[in-house]
């Protein structure tokens, strides 16, 4: 089974990742965390690897820290998660967030994840709570946002904002608007503003 990827940065979206190992480019599913602290194309990158088997598919599912890896496996351990959930949940709340919501039982919190139910989120709580490691007390990525320009066309962040929630099963009218929401101050990002913020702006605004 394949652990480890160390390669090129070929390309990068918010759910995947393409690494040039020794000449083959492997595709690997990210979640955003993962993404949004990827170096640009064109350089190296290391990601830890879980290699999913089934009948008919082989698929990678590749995370920065064994940390995060770590948690995804927890996640696939819950009845009725596999990893495409797995990696929604991952997406939809920040990992630090994420082990302090399931300590604490706070369902209504894991069901706002899309694709998340309250019968999924119970089962989590229930399966995870005595597994999960103490919380590190990092904070949390702000989640509030300004009124939004509609006007005005969507930067290349936003894109990427915009695809991530596509990716998590939003529909686009909403997710669209959520991120025109989340501008602060009703005005667009720089162009080199940071994705994650964003992204959890919208993803609280998206319904």
């Amino acid at each position: 089974m394949i652990a480890l990827l160390r390669g090129v940065l070929i390309e990068k979206h918010p759910n995947q990742a393409v690494v040039d190992v020794g000449g083959v480019g492997y595709d690997v599913t990210i979640p955003v965390s993962t993404y949004s602290h990827l170096p640009e194309s064109g350089s190296e990158v290391r990601l830890r690897i879980y290699t999913h088997v089934r009948e008919d598919a082989l698929a990678l599912f590749g995370f920065l820290t064994q940390d995060e890896k770590a948690l995804f496996e927890k996640l696939i351990s819950v009845s009725g998660i596999g990893p495409k959930m797995a990696m929604a949940v991952l997406s939809g709340i920040p990992a630090v967030d994420l082990i302090t919501t399931i300590r604490r039982g706070e369902v209504e919190k894991l069901v706002r994840i899309p694709g998340v139910g309250k019968k999924t989120a119970e089962r989590m709580v229930l399966e995870l709570r005595d597994k999960m490691p103490a919380p590190s007390g990092e904070d949390a990525t702000s989640s509030s946002g300004g009124p939004g320009a509609p006007t005005a066309a969507l930067t290349a962040v936003e894109q990427d904002v915009l695809s991530a929630l596509l990716n998590l099963g939003c529909a686009r009218p909403a997710a669209e608007a959520a991120v025109r929401k989340a501008r602060v101050a009703g005005a667009p990002p720089p162009p080199d503003a940071d994705f994650e913020p964003l992204f959890r702006r919208a993803l609280e605004l998206v319904r």
